[in-house]
């Protein structure tokens, strides 16, 4: 078990240190400006996104989650942010033309730079991570199964954006915690 985390968290801190510091500011600027922000993501992709979603509502913004009944309309002001780590889903490519034809920004989270959601979007945050789409044959490196080097990858960099974000906004650590829950 041992050798088994070593090698995971060293995959985790490898993919991490190939992301590039310009296209998180990026993320962090886009983020910091926005109006209201959507997320959406698939599978245990989405899982990510909908925590990163809890954290920018700990933040105060104005986040859901797409797909939740208290999700409101996007427009001009707004950003939309989709994971799609393979570089693209369906759901993402119709989810991101809404966006745009509305008047919404878009963030892309992705594996894959060059992928088709990368192409269409305004701003990309690359994570070079083995995904699901890559997990086979002799580009499978991972010791991580089924894409979950991409997934882990994104809990970290999302927690590191949220703190980016919040010194950005000026948030202290009691105000995130002061827009927590109380119902758990």
């Amino acid at each position: 078990m041992t050798t088994l985390h070593a090698r995971a968290l060293d995959e985790i801190r490898a993919c991490l240190d190939q992301v590039r510091a310009d296209e998180l500011d990026g993320a962090i600027a886009e983020l910091a400006g926005a109006n209201r922000i959507a997320l959406y993501g698939v599978g245990r992709e989405g899982l990510q996104i909908k925590g990163l979603a809890m954290r920018l509502f700990h933040l105060g913004l104005k986040a859901a989650v797409v797909g939740d009944m208290t999700t409101p309309p996007v427009g001009p002001g707004d950003v939309l942010v989709v994971s799609a780590g393979p570089g693209d889903f369906s759901t993402v490519a119709a989810l991101m033309g809404e966006a745009r034809a509305a008047g919404a920004r878009t963030l892309v989270v992705t594996a894959e730079a060059g992928g088709a959601a990368a192409a269409r979007a305004d701003r990309v945050l690359t994570v070079p991570a083995q995904t699901m789409a890559s997990d086979q044959g002799a580009a499978a490196t991972s010791v991580l199964p089924m894409g979950s080097l991409y997934e882990g990858a994104l809990y970290v960099l999302f927690e590191i954006l949220i703190l980016g974000l919040r010194d950005r906004l000026g948030v202290t650590p009691a105000q995130m915690r002061a827009n927590h829950t109380n119902l758990e």
